[in-house]
């Protein structure tokens, strides 16, 4: 009995937090971040305020939940195509899917980005981080990556919170949709190629293709493996310099 007791508990527990959450978030996308009070959202939620402070600490702990949240939000609404027909495209139309994101959530995604690492802890944003680097994945052992996967995750990803953030700040007459695709196509002529790097005269380009390709092999011990990259590596890191 005492199982099935604290069973129950736990779950009122977790929707009083999710409906605190939520009501939060649409005081947030309806009014701004400074309707966000522990006053109005415990009324919006039809709780007490000290539930607040019981489930999320303080006020900060809340918006933390509410950044969460919008990671959760924005993790829906990508769609993940396992095997696009021209990876660099597939690129571009997620870039465009978290730009779209924040321009249609603004006040949530000023909360999400504006502030450094808010969230970036949660499951949500490391599975939306993972969708974004299997998307260069692709553009790697496609032959197409100019830069390095990490290198090219966070260059794609400082792109799409710059073009938001700046066009936010924006006065509306000012807002020219030209400076999205600018950067965004900016973005693609940082991370990729026109052409394939295995057609590139030189070892180079095919070193790159291999080294995206080298964790998924088993043949080699992880010496091997270990050696064989670092090899890799500096034939990449020679194509780099000479780009």
């Amino acid at each position: 009995m005492a199982g099935e007791s604290d069973h129950a508990e736990v779950e009122v527990r977790e929707v009083s937090r999710q409906r605190i959450v939520e009501a939060a978030a649409d005081l947030l996308a309806h009014e701004g971040r400074e309707a966000v009070t522990t006053r109005a959202v415990a009324a919006a939620a039809g709780v007490q305020a000290p539930a607040i402070y019981r489930l999320f600490g303080d006020k900060d702990g809340l918006l933390d939940a509410v950044a969460e949240h919008g990671y959760a939000t924005f993790l829906a609404a990508k769609h993940a195509d396992a095997r696009p027909q021209d990876p660099v495209e597939d690129l571009r139309a997620g870039w465009d899917l978290a730009v779209e994101f924040g321009l249609v959530n603004s006040e949530l995604y000023a909360l999400m980005y504006g502030e450094p690492r808010r969230g970036t802890d949660s499951a949500a944003f490391r599975a939306g981080m993972k969708i974004l680097l299997d998307r260069i994945h692709r553009v790697a052992t496609s032959g197409r990556l100019r830069v390095d996967e990490e290198l090219a995750a966070a260059l794609i990803h400082a792109t799409a919170r710059g073009a938001v953030l700046t066009w936010l700040s924006l006065p509306g007459d000012r807002r020219n949709p030209a400076l999205l695709t600018a950067m965004r196509e900016a973005m693609v002529a940082a991370v990729t190629l026109d052409e394939p790097a295995v057609r590139d005269a030189g070892p180079a380009g095919a070193a790159q293709a291999l080294r995206a390709l080298l964790p998924e092999q088993t043949t080699l011990s992880n010496a091997e493996q270990h050696l064989l990259g670092e090899w890799l590596d500096r034939l990449t890191a020679d194509r780099r310099e000479d780009c």
